[in-house]
């Protein structure tokens, strides 16, 4: 029965009205829902696979609660979920396998897609379902994996953000979409691809985690074995991937640099010699890979993020490379383009990288700067227009806050340097700017307008430049032939003077002069060209020529606003003068408001590219519009401003200039005596840490002199029984005098000892005599430059430190007289002694015995006079310690008298300091009352950055005051 029901729904020919679809589908949403067997539920899933794309709507309304339902119950056959996501993505996938025919109506369409985003919005109704699907996508089996990636990547499509928000949230919902790049079926790892091109676009959360489940790591690795540039669709499909992770997402680009993956990119460009027959996926691959390079360097990204990136670029050669593909031959128009533009922001604003740029020769006889060679496209009117937007872009970047790359460039025009047998970026840019494309005028002028930016050094250079018009004429400067451009061609035909050629000159004019005194005067020197700006603005013209009105109203306005009145007949007085009479104050600023409401003045202030859709549209650049920015405010105040307020605030200014200067005098007096006090406190540190190195010394003299009494009282007690030994009998005398003997030895021995220990205490207290002199320096040191509190505190406790080293000295002095007066002692002791022996030698019966005596006697006499010696030059020594010492007593009395008279000093010190700081707070009181003044005649004050000054000025103050509190609490 069952299969009867299948052949009539599936196409059988029973007998019968048809069933509708509608009817069938019903059938079998029946069937799925109340068929115990699986193979019947299996059957009729199938049943509505077959039907859902021609009853899309049917399917979808009546069997997505169903299908849903098999995906969570019958999760052990592979084959029914295979059969329902596949179901799924066709009720809610609006892409169309077959081409549309031409006649088809649109309407159709546009309801096939409200039809997938009705359903994919049911299908999300619960956020369970895509978890449920990611849940599904963790099964390995073919049959289920590839249609939920495919069902996935649908909802993505329909309904991005919503989808996004339930993967964010789903635990290791993102580290499952990331394994489908692992899976070693190319079908599923690519349409993997696509998912998480879905999944990453503009969510930077899902960006950096994919990037941080090791992306890029795989990336790369797919890029490289499908043969990087030469490989096909899957290539661009993993560059994609890349450019979403990396667009806008400073974390990511900073991981992509910081793992060394921009090295990996160089392989990327090493095209062969032979670039001829390039496929269209070629070319797709390599503009994708351009595209990355540029998001990794983009103006928009951080400086500092640009800047790392551009030195990684030019340390591992991919710059280099980059410069390859630019100078070869056969590569296609569009890369080669595309190629320029990703040059130019590589090198922008990076010095090594526009340095090695400059160095780069053309394969060329003779070897031409690849400069040269660009700006040859770019004012050739042969050459695509994108290309030479491209050109003019690089050109930009090169000069981007390059002074160096400047200077080279006007260099080119100067006289002096002028090579008649080569061709130079200078006479390029001339040629360009007199030609009669005027394109190429345009061009010429804005890239010769970038050589002067910001650069006063090289406005000025660029005076001298002068032009051979015609034979027999002398020639004529390049800014009188630019001014002479714009009358003439008024005059002649305004309309065959086209409004991007008269644009392009004026921009260059006002860029020119703008902040150059010197400028201004050499324009206002030509009797023409304040008539002409004045003729321009006043007249009534078309709206095509309201932008050139507004232009030379910027002209003259910066001939007013940076005008130095040398010239008597153009001052800034006699122009305002003028501007009133012809012009009229308000319609002058009108005029001048023109060029910022202009549409093509917003789109090119919005970023540094040169981007246009057609030449014509090639008007302002964007350095330029800043300029304008700039200036339109300062040049309305300026033309509104009198005379006695414009003296008013030339007297205001030079009033504070003349604060500004006094303020800095003090500031730096300031420092300076900060500075010196540091380096006080550091000698002082340096002497307390030698005093402490001295005590440590001292205690180790006094414990090696208590060792030393202890021997000698040793040596007492054994020479007493020496003494009582020798008088007992005189038998024992041989015995006793061998053993007296003995003892005098060590006695000899004892005395060289004491000896050398007085030479190491004299050694020692020169040491201190020299330390006492270091002492001394550095008090005086000290007292001069220290403050009155802190420098006395500090004096008093080197004071101190030498009172308790004198004293100390002569304790030990004490006690190397009391060791002298035992050692005589001792002395006598022996010679009582020796005579001894000599009495009782009269009675003894042995001669031989009492002559050794005698001998023995005499010898010891000997010693002991040669010791009487040394203790008499020992005493010698010590009376000249005495001396030193006394001077040295001396020499601190002397001290302390200097000291209290530069503590004197550094009062008066003090005190003409506090008048310094008196005279200070008058000064900022004045301040304070002019600029109230400025307030008063309507002239705008920066109250942040005079609050900033303040705080500057007062803050250094403050802190000197606390660093003198801090000096006399020490």
């Amino acid at each position: 029965m069952t299969m009867n029901f299948f052949r009539g729904v599936m196409g059988g020919q029973p007998a019968g009205p048809q069933p509708t679809g509608a009817e069938t589908i019903h059938k079998l949403c029946d069937r799925v829902a109340s068929s115990t067997l699986l193979e019947d539920r299996r059957d009729a899933v199938r049943a509505l696979k077959s039907l859902s794309k021609k009853y899309r709507l049917e399917v979808g309304t009546q069997a997505m609660d169903h299908l849903v339902h098999i995906l969570q119950t019958d999760r052990s056959d592979s084959e029914i979920l295979g059969y329902a996501l596949d179901t799924l993505y066709n009720i809610i996938c609006n892409d169309e396998e077959e081409e549309q025919d031409e006649s088809e109506d649109e309407n159709a369409q546009k309801q096939e897609e409200d039809l997938g985003v009705l359903f994919t919005d049911k299908f999300l109704g619960d956020s369970e379902n895509v978890t449920l699907l990611l849940t599904l996508l963790e099964e390995f089996d073919f049959h289920v994996r590839w249609p939920g990636v495919k069902l996935l990547t649908a909802l993505l499509k329909n309904q991005c953000n919503q989808v996004q928000g339930v993967i964010l949230v789903s635990p290791m919902g993102v580290s499952r979409l990331m394994d489908l790049l692992a899976d070693s079926r190319e079908v599923i790892r690519n349409d993997g691809l696509l998912l998480l091109q879905q999944l990453t676009k503009g969510n930077a959360a899902i960006q950096k985690i994919v990037a941080f489940e090791n992306a890029f790591e795989r990336l790369l690795d797919i890029i490289t074995e499908e043969g990087s540039s030469d490989g096909g669709i899957v290539v661009e499909d993993c560059l994609l991937l890349l450019v979403n992770l990396l667009k806008n997402n400073s974390s990511n680009q900073n991981f992509f640099k910081e793992g060394s993956y921009i090295q990996r990119m160089k392989p990327w460009f090493e095209v062969g010699d032979d670039n001829s027959g390039w496929s269209a996926q070629k070319v797709t691959n390599l503009h994708l890979m351009l595209q990355l390079v540029r998001v990794m360097v983009s103006p928009v990204n951080s400086p500092g993020a640009t800047s790392s990136c551009q030195k990684s670029m030019y340390q591992c050669g991919l710059l280099q490379q980059l410069c390859t593909i630019l100078m070869a031959t056969g590569v296609p128009a569009d890369i080669l383009t595309e190629t320029i533009n990703t040059v130019s922001e590589v090198i922008r604003g990076s010095q090594i990288n526009q340095d090695y740029f400059a160095s780069v020769k053309a394969p060329s006889n003779p070897p031409r700067p690849a400069i040269v060679v660009l700006l040859m496209s770019m004012v050739n009117e042969r050459q695509p227009f994108v290309l030479r937007c491209a050109v003019l872009y690089c050109f930009q970047c090169f000069l981007y806050k390059n002074q160096k790359g400047q200077g080279e460039i006007v260099a080119t025009l100067l006289p002096s340097t002028i090579d008649a047998n080569s061709i130079s970026a200078g006479q390029l840019l001339c040629g360009g700017l007199f030609s009669a494309d005027s394109l190429s005028n345009w061009c010429a002028a804005v890239a010769l307008a970038h050589a002067l930016q910001d650069n006063l050094t090289q406005k000025e250079q660029l005076l001298r430049v002068q032009l051979a018009t015609s034979l027999g004429k002398p020639p004529v400067s390049l800014l009188q032939q630019c001014t002479n451009i714009l009358s003439q061609g008024d005059k002649i035909n305004r309309r065959g003077s086209k409004v991007q050629t008269r644009v392009g000159l004026l921009m260059l004019l006002c860029t020119w002069i703008s902040n150059c005194p010197i400028a201004v005067t050499h324009f206002l020197h030509n009797q023409e060209n304040v008539p002409f700006l004045t003729g321009q603005i006043s007249e009534n013209l078309g709206e095509d020529e309201r932008l050139v009105q507004g232009l030379c109203a910027l002209l003259l306005g910066i001939c007013i606003y940076y005008n130095d009145n040398s010239l008597e007949n153009y001052t800034k007085e006699k122009l305002k003068q003028l501007i009133e009479k012809r012009i009229g104050k308000e319609n002058f600023v009108e005029k001048l408001g023109f060029v910022t409401k202009h549409e093509l003045y917003s789109r090119a202030a919005q970023k540094p590219q040169p981007v246009f859709p057609s030449p014509e549209q090639m008007l302002f650049d964007h350095e330029f519009t800043k300029l304008v920015k700039e200036l339109e405010g300062v040049i309305t105040k300026a033309v509104h401003k009198t005379s006695e307020e414009e003296k008013k605030e030339e007297e205001v200014k030079k009033t504070l200039e003349q604060h500004d200067s006094i303020v800095i005098q003090y500031k730096d007096l300031i420092r300076d005596q900060d500075t010196q006090i540091q380096e006080l406190r550091e000698q002082v540190s340096t002497l307390s840490l030698n005093s402490e190195q001295m005590q440590n010394q001292i205690t180790q003299q006094q414990s090696q002199i208590q060792q030393h009494k202890d021997q000698y009282n040793i040596l007492k007690l054994k020479l007493g029984k020496d003494s009582q030994g020798l008088s007992s009998s005189q038998g024992e005398g041989a015995h006793v005098n061998g053993l007296h003997s003995e003892e005098l030895s060590q006695l000899r021995e004892e005395v060289e000892e004491l000896r050398r220990q007085h030479t190491l205490q004299h050694t020692q207290l020169s040491d201190k005599d020299s330390l006492i002199n270091t002492l001394r320096c550095g008090a005086a040191a000290a007292a001069q430059t220290a403050e009155g509190g802190a420098g006395g505190s500090d004096n008093t406790e080197l004071l101190g430190e030498v009172e308790s080293l004198r004293s100390r000295v002569q304790a030990q002095c004490a006690e190397i007289s009391q060791l002298q007066t035992e050692r005589l002692e001792l002395i006598r002791r022996a010679e009582a002694v020796s005579s001894d022996p000599a009495s009782s030698s009269e009675s003894s019966a042995d001669t031989v015995t009492v002559s050794e005596l005698e001998s023995r006697l005499a010898a010891q006499t000997t010693e002991a006079e040669r010791l009487k010696e040394e203790c008499r030059g020992l005493r010698e020594g010590h009376a000249g310690l005495e001396q030193q010492l006394a001077s040295a007593q001396s020499t601190v009395a002397i001290e302390q008298t200097e000291k209290t008279k530069l503590q004197q000093e550094v009062q008066e010190s003090k005190k003409e300091q506090d008048d310094l700081l008196m005279l200070l707070a008058d000064q900022d009181q004045k301040i304070l009352n002019l600029k109230q003044r400025l307030r008063d005649l309507g002239e705008t004050i920066d109250e942040d950055e005079d609050e900033l000054d303040a705080r500057d000025q007062f803050g250094e103050d403050d802190d000197d005051d606390d660093d003198e509190d801090e000096d006399n609490n020490d």
